[in-house]
């Protein structure tokens, strides 16, 4: 062999190793809740939910970043807060170092959530068809773009902007982008209910989406 192969072989070699090392060191900056809060839909508003997520992130290790749920809220006369603008620019890896999106636009158009990439804290995945219990239900709160819905849209979306365990509704996403003939990952339908009976009922468990927003 060369001294020119043997030169190009060794670059292959540390340029890949290279590429993999980088992978490995990105921060998470996107899971999905391994557990709800126990009470349905009732998340104790943007900042419980937002304190849910800074909570679990630090006890899988991540500290130092601004966390955000990914939910909107609905207002009388105006649009209320949207999970679009709540939660940074990207890029967003996984806790697994893959990439999730680069920026807000591939996220709503062509992100890379599906089962094996919409992974908890710690990495673990989630249940999604075919599992038992399937937990493929995330609440959003959102239309597909991720903005909240218009005022004039009716009936709620947001269980209560996320206060109510009871009656109400929440619009839902699909982790795994598989059931029902909606492969949305953020607006795949609309929930039965808000208390946590009524979120199972559907294959869902109370679990949200968490965005570093910082």
């Amino acid at each position: 062999m060369t001294f020119s192969k043997i030169t190009g072989i060794s670059a292959a070699i540390v340029l890949a190793t290279g590429m993999m090392a980088a992978a490995q060191d990105q921060p998470m900056g996107f899971f999905v809740t391994s557990t709800g809060m126990g009470n349905g839909a009732d998340l104790g508003g943007l900042e419980g939910a937002d304190a849910h997520c800074a909570s679990l992130a630090e006890a899988a290790g991540t500290t130092g970043r601004t966390w955000r749920a990914y939910l909107s809220t609905q207002e009388e006369g105006k649009r209320g807060v949207s999970a679009r603008y709540r939660i940074g620019t990207g890029p967003w890896y996984n806790a697994n170092s893959e990439l999730v999106a680069v920026d807000l636009d591939e996220l709503h158009l062509s992100p890379n959530i599906i089962k094996r990439t919409a992974v908890d804290e710690t990495g673990a995945r989630i249940n999604g068809v075919g599992d038992s219990p399937n937990e493929h239900d995330i609440l959003t709160g959102s239309m597909s773009d991720g903005m909240a819905y218009f005022p004039w849209v009716e009936g709620d979306k947001t269980c209560s902007n996320w206060t109510s365990s009871g009656e109400g509704s929440a619009t839902v996403g699909h982790h795994d982008r598989h059931g029902g003939g909606n492969t949305s990952w953020n607006a795949a339908h609309d929930s039965r209910g808000c208390s946590q009976e009524n979120l199972q009922g559907t294959g869902g468990a109370g679990l949200f989406y968490c965005f570093a927003a910082d």
